[in-house]
């Protein structure tokens, strides 16, 4: 299989190093924020804006900081489950160096697409090409032991989970697959394409009246798999559903933590799916 040296994945993502060098040496900003930050940027040039961090090579410290500000207000309001969002909710300053609006109800309104591209690019992209900026941050506070990954305050993160980070030499083989080897999209876990949906007592519903409601308005279904160890005589109550895109999970939800569907004179309520341990 074809391989890419970190050396050459360094120079072929310069300006998102320079950027992210900037936002945790320049400007001492936390080190696992930014990495979040940068991945959220990452995934937003992938949904359509284009050049988005090569315009902040130029700006001045203070613009960054601004951006960079903007930025962990999105984070925030994806972790909120009832975020007070004015009533335009422009990112003003985002917007003007995109020249297109940036929201955050964009980013509410596409919560879990965007929940789960910025964990795809943070692990995937980010974990690799800002190690040695990393291991210079946290080496001054934290003791750096080779071969190991880099212990980042901040991570697990309630949100976004975990990252991997592991000093490698420059000369070290990523495989790669395509033009440069991994597609982020693919990192997605069943779990983030997950609905919980529950039923009303006395008002059965069956799997087919599931899949004929969501796919009647538009969404893919994997599978669907109704509670179990029903006792005789008593219908499921519950039952957990898989869709083919997270990006199905925000077209049932729009932004709402429960959407109520009918069938056939029946209710379904579905919220995301979150594993209980």
């Amino acid at each position: 299989m074809a391989s890419i040296t970190l050396e050459e994945l360094h120079a072929y993502h310069a300006i998102d190093r320079s950027v992210f060098s900037r936002l945790v040496i320049t400007l001492r900003r936390d080190p696992a924020e930014s990495l979040l930050v940068m991945a959220m940027w990452l995934w937003l040039e992938e949904k359509g804006y284009p050049n988005i961090i090569a315009k902040m090579v130029n700006l001045s410290d203070p613009l960054l900081e601004a951006l960079a500000g903007e930025a962990v207000s999105c984070l925030n309001c994806l972790g909120s489950k009832n975020p007070t969002i004015p009533p335009n909710g422009i990112l003003p300053l985002t917007t003007r160096i995109m020249e297109k609006d940036v929201s955050l109800h964009m980013f509410y309104q596409n919560k879990f697409s965007t929940i789960s591209g910025i964990k795809s690019f943070m692990t995937t992209v980010c974990s690799r090409i800002f190690t040695d900026i990393l291991q210079h941050v946290v080496g001054s506070t934290s003791r750096v032991i080779p071969n190991q990954p880099l212990v980042i305050p901040g991570f697990p993160h309630s949100l976004f989970g975990s990252v991997t980070i592991v000093p490698r030499a420059m000369d070290h083989d990523f495989p790669i697959g395509g033009l440069w080897g991994w597609n982020p999209s693919n990192t997605v876990s069943e779990d983030d394409r997950t609905l919980f949906l529950t039923f009303s007592r006395g008002f059965p519903v069956s799997e087919d009246e599931i899949r004929e409601l969501f796919t009647n308005i538009g969404v893919c279904v994997d599978s669907v798999r109704m509670q179990d160890n029903v006792p005789y005589g008593e219908q499921p109550l519950f039952a957990k559903m898989v869709l083919r895109s997270v990006a199905n999970v925000d077209q049932i939800l729009s932004g709402r933590p429960i959407a109520k569907f009918r069938i056939n004179g029946k209710h379904i309520w579905a919220r995301k799916y979150e594993r209980r341990e």
